[in-house]
């Protein structure tokens, strides 16, 4: 969610829109649309969530939006689907729209699976 902030002060005016961090609500609902699927996780980063698909990074929930990585199948399944910055500086991803179908999303997810890339290798420290 965005928030646009505004002061008054001594006749001045700034204004700002300030990030909010996606709430743990709309991550359950999403894992729970996402039940169907064997080894869904998830990693909390910076306020929001980074989904995974058996060790692969799917996409993630920014804003409390569905975002996922533009991969050929993804666009494929969703020829309509808005590309949308997850944050400032990140590269575009596609917004799903029908969070609300459980075999939209678990088909979704399983298409995409085979072209997304292999997790990298933790590094030894």
């Amino acid at each position: 969610m965005t928030v646009r902030l505004r002061l008054k002060l001594f006749g001045y005016t700034w204004e700002k829109e300030a990030h909010m961090a996606s709430g743990k609500a709309y991550l359950d609902f999403i894992l729970e649309q996402l039940s169907g699927l064997d080894d869904i996780t998830y990693r909390a980063m910076m306020g929001e969530y980074i989904l995974y698909y058996k060790q692969k990074i799917v996409g993630g929930i920014y804003d409390d939006r569905l975002l996922v990585k533009p991969v050929q199948s993804a666009i494929d399944y969703m020829p309509n689907a808005a590309y949308e910055l997850p944050y400032e500086g990140a590269k575009a991803m596609l917004l799903v729209s029908e969070v609300d179908d459980k075999a939209f999303l678990t088909g979704l997810f399983e298409a995409m699976y085979d072209e997304l890339p292999e997790a990298k290798p933790k590094k030894k420290k």
